[in-house]
C-alpha cells in the first residue's frame, strides 16, 4: 500500500518545532485561501475549500486559524495574486519528484526550485515527464490507538465510497477517489474518528529504492529544502522509505 512513506513523513511532521509548524500553518491557510477565491467561503458548496480543511484539521492547525483564513481570502485579504504551478523532475538515482508551488512571481519560483534540484544531484524536467508515474487520490491515515474495531472503520469508509482499505503495524490507511474524498472522511468523522492524515494526494505506481548513502541524504536534503521553501506547497515523490 501506499502510506508507508507517508507514515514515515506524519511521523518526522510531528517532530517539528514550534516553529516549523507555524510555517505550515501559514501554507495551509493559503491552501485554503486559494480554495475560497476559486469557489466562494462555504465548504457546503465547495469541494476544494472542504477538501483543504481537511487537511488542515488533519495537521491540527487551529479551527480559529482555519476560519481566519477564510474570512480573509473572503474579504479578498491582502490581495495577493498568487498562481498554481506544478514542477516535475527527478531526485538522484532517478527518483520522480513531482512540487506544487503557489507563487506570484513565477520566474523566482522556477529558479529557486532548479537550483534546489541542481544542488542536490536531480534535474528539472518538463511538464508531464513524471506525472504520468502517478494517481491522484484520497488517502486517509488514522492511528491504530482509536477505540473504534478494524472492521467497523472498514465497514464505514467502505460503504461511503472508498477503494480501498488497508492495515498496517501502526495505522489503517483508506484510499478515495478524489469525488469520494470529503464524504469518506464526514462518515468517518461522525463516529468520532480523528485522522493522522487526510488530504487528496499524488500517489506512485512504483517506488524507487535509494541504497547508495550518498544518493540518500542528497534525496532528504532535497526534500527538507523543497519543503522549506516559501512557494512549496507540497511535495510528492516514488521514493520508498521502508
Amino acid at each position: 500500500m501506499a502510506g508507508h512513506s507517508k507514515w514515515s513523513n506524519i511521523k518526522r511532521k510531528k517532530e517539528k518545532t514550534d516553529s516549523q509548524k507555524g510555517k505550515m500553518f501559514t501554507k495551509l491557510g493559503r491552501e485554503i485561501a486559494i480554495a475560497v477565491r476559486s469557489g466562494g467561503p462555504d465548504p457546503a458548496t465547495n469541494s476544494k475549500l472542504k477538501d483543504a480543511i481537511a487537511k488542515a484539521k488533519s495537521n491540527n492547525m487551529p479551527n480559529d486559524s482555519i476560519q481566519r483564513s477564510i474570512k480573509k481570502a473572503a474579504g479578498e485579504g491582502d490581495g495577493s495574486n498568487y498562481e498554481l504551478i506544478n514542477y516535475e523532475g527527478y531526485g538522484p538515482n532517478g527518483v520522480a519528484v513531482i512540487v506544487e508551488t503557489y507563487t506570484d512571481n513565477r520566474n523566482r519560483t522556477a529558479g529557486d526550485i532548479r537550483h534546489l534540484f541542481d544542488k542536490f544531484g536531480g534535474n528539472l524536467g518538463t511538464t508531464g515527464c513524471v506525472s504520468f508515474m502517478f494517481d491522484m487520490k484520497g488517502q486517509i491515515i488514522i492511528e491504530k490507538n482509536s477505540a473504534t474495531e478494524e472492521d467497523e472503520i472498514m465497514m464505514l469508509a467502505l460503504e461511503a465510497g472508498a477503494e480501498d482499505f488497508a492495515t498496517e503495524d501502526e495505522y489503517y490507511e483508506i484510499l478515495t477517489s478524489p469525488g469520494d474524498f470529503s464524504k469518506v472522511c464526514d462518515e468517518l468523522e461522525k463516529v468520532g474518528l480523528e485522522f493522522a492524515s487526510a488530504e487528496i494526494t499524488m500517489l506512485p505506481a512504483t517506488y524507487t529504492e535509494l541504497t547508495d548513502p550518498e544518493a540518500v541524504e542528497k534525496m532528504e536534503k532535497l526534500i527538507e529544502r523543497l519543503e522549506d521553501h516559501d512557494d512549496v506547497q507540497n511535495i510528492w515523490h516514488n521514493w520508498s522509505q521502508d
